[in-house]
């Protein structure tokens, strides 16, 4: 029940990473800190001062950063793989007792995976804003994606089972959305 319950904190977790990078692992280091959660060998590092100054320090100036016009849509750049290796690496750390082909496997499809999808959409929704209000909408968007970060880091730690599920229904949405735009426009399809 253990090893389902971290899977299902890493997912979460990873979800979050794909909406801000550093939210949760700001979140994992308080929670590691605070004792509510163990980590896997090999980082225990996220629970120690340094590394939870650091995830502020990072957090603070990533929220920040979105809100500068067009500064948001060049984070999204460098963001998208950051999401990916933040996923895989969050979902590693809260994963124990599986082995490491296993635990990285696992980490890279799933961690990896669901950060990645997440911040594929966020990058289409706030490429959509900036041609259509010409980057004036992008602060509510912004506001938005930390608060699903935020939300999703906390309710990840607090209900794993109950988060993962709701994001393996948010990622399911999104990859069917893309699958019917593809397939519903017409787009050549090759002889």
């Amino acid at each position: 029940m253990e090893l389902a319950l971290s899977i299902c904190l890493g997912i979460g977790l990873s979800a979050a990473c794909g909406f801000r990078v550093f939210v949760p692992l700001l979140g994992l280091s308080i929670a590691a800190q605070a004792g509510h959660l163990s980590l896997a060998p090999g980082f225990e590092w996220i629970g120690t001062w340094p590394a939870l100054t650091c995830f502020l320090v990072a957090t603070i100036l990533e929220v920040a950063a979105y809100y500068i016009p067009w500064l948001d849509n060049l984070l999204d750049s460098i963001a998208t793989p950051a999401a990916v290796v933040a996923g895989t690496m969050i979902t590693a750390a809260v994963v124990t007792d599986m082995s490491p082909l296993m635990k990285w496997s696992l980490a890279l499809i799933a961690g990896g995976g669901t950060a990645g999808v997440i911040q594929t959409a966020s990058v289409g929704l706030r490429g959509t804003s900036s041609v259509t209000t010409g980057g004036l909408a992008n602060w509510a968007l912004a506001s938005s994606e930390l608060a699903a970060s935020t939300a999703t880091t906390l309710l990840s730690v607090w209900l794993p089972a109950l988060t993962a599920l709701a994001v393996l229904i948010l990622v399911a949405a999104v990859l069917g959305l893309v699958w019917r735009r593809s397939h519903g426009r017409g787009i050549a399809k090759p002889a």
